[in-house]
C-alpha cells in the first residue's frame, strides 16, 4: 500500500485532530495537509507541481462550503482529476445528490463514536492507496 498525500479541508480543529489520531492509531504514514477552509485550500492546490492524491472536504465551512468549493475544483482542468471524499455530518439528500452530480469520489459520513470513525477512516484510506492515483 502506498502512502498517500492528503488534503484536508477542514474548519473544526478537533475533526483535524481526530483524523490525525484515527491515521496515526492505525499506523499509517500518509502525509496530511490541512486547510481550515475552501480559500486556504485553493492557494495550496494552486503550488500545481506537489498536488495531493486525494481530497478529504467537510461541507460545513465558512467563506466558501464544501459544494462552491467543490465546483472551483472540477471547473480546473488539472484539479478535477484529483478524487475527493466528501466527510461530513450532514446526511442531506440535496447535499448528497449535488456533490455526485458536481462529481466526487464518495461521500463518507462521520459517525459520533470515536471507533466506528477509525474504522471508516480505515477503510476509506487503504481503498485508496490500493487505487492508481494521478501524479504530478
Amino acid at each position: 500500500m502506498k502512502n498517500l498525500n492528503i488534503l484536508l479541508i477542514e474548519d473544526d480543529m478537533i475533526e483535524v485532530m481526530k483524523l490525525k489520531r484515527a491515521s496515526g492509531s492505525l499506523n499509517l504514514n500518509h502525509n496530511i495537509t490541512e486547510a481550515n477552509n475552501g480559500e486556504e485550500a485553493l492557494k495550496i492546490l494552486e503550488e500545481k507541481e506537489n498536488l495531493p492524491h486525494i481530497i478529504l472536504l467537510d461541507l460545513n465551512m465558512p467563506k466558501i462550503n464544501g459544494i462552491e468549493f467543490l465546483k472551483i475544483l472540477k471547473a480546473d482542468d488539472q484539479l478535477k482529476y484529483i478524487p475527493t471524499i466528501i466527510l461530513t455530518t450532514s446526511s442531506n439528500q440535496r447535499d448528497l445528490l449535488e456533490c455526485y452530480k458536481i462529481g466526487i469520489a464518495g461521500y463518507v459520513l462521520k459517525p459520533l463514536k470515536y471507533e466506528e470513525y477509525v474504522s471508516k477512516i480505515e477503510k476509506l484510506l487503504s481503498y485508496w492507496s490500493v487505487n492508481e492515483l494521478i501524479t504530478t
